[in-house]
């Protein structure tokens, strides 16, 4: 039998069993109940294989994939969970662009910076960088995908800038380091891989990052910047 095949065969086996006592029953005679008189030394005669109608299976082998499976099935169950963006409706194209990243970002695969550019409920320009793996880990987003909150740039984003006021504010978080000193402007270090990315539109954005700019209706201006890290872990 395939490698791939006997993966298979056991998964079914342990997904088939609740426990191992249960398959090593399933693997026992009403003839050998009858001749040894005894169930759990029939249990042990088909876990050393010398009884049994069917596969021998070792009991840490069922155990561990047992296991397994039951980590894969929660993983599977927290992801769906989760994905804020998951089963719904998402017209404009920069909540698209959210939800198309949101999975990558989650889990580490992808570090997102989003820049918006805005006015606030009082009417005053607001713009500035945000750490979307960030946002993420600290706040509710099915509001922002279903239209009832709108994303906007805080002070305590990775930068704020607000044009009438002129307040102006940068911080770093888990994901990057503000450089904002800089000749070339604002740039952003990668905390993972080290990796500079820089925002500057006339420049490249730098190794492993792309700029896209996001054409919405739901804001004056929106670019994502995205990151792959290609540190070894």
């Amino acid at each position: 039998m395939e490698g791939d095949e006997l993966v298979s065969a056991v998964d079914n086996i342990v997904t088939q069993f609740s426990s191992y006592e249960d398959f090593l029953d399933s693997q026992i005679t009403t003839l050998d109940l009858y001749y040894l008189e005894d169930e759990e030394l029939a249990r042990q005669l088909v876990e050393l294989g010398y009884r049994g109608s069917g596969e021998v299976l070792k009991r840490e082998e069922f155990v561990a994939r047992k296991a397994a499976i039951e980590a894969a099935r929660l993983a599977e169950r927290t992801q769906k969970k989760t994905l804020s963006s998951a089963g719904k409706e998402l017209k404009d194209p920069f909540l698209q662009a959210l939800a198309q990243r949101e999975e990558a970002n989650r889990s580490g695969k992808m570090t997102s910076i989003i820049f918006i550019r805005d006015r606030n409920s009082r009417g005053q320009e607001l713009s500035g960088y945000i750490d979307y793996a960030h946002r993420l880990k600290t706040e509710e987003f099915d509001a922002y995908f279903t239209g009832k909150k709108k994303l906007l740039p805080r002070t305590t984003d990775l930068s704020f800038y607000n044009w009438e006021s002129q307040l102006s504010t940068s911080n770093s978080s888990p994901n990057f380091q503000v450089i904002a000193e800089s000749a070339s402007g604002l740039l952003f270090k990668n905390k993972r891989d080290r990796k500079i990315l820089n925002v500057d539109p006339k420049l490249s954005p730098g190794d492993n990052s792309t700029r896209n700019p996001i054409q919405t209706d739901l804001y004056i201006q929106a670019v994502i910047y995205d990151h792959i890290s290609r540190r070894k872990t």
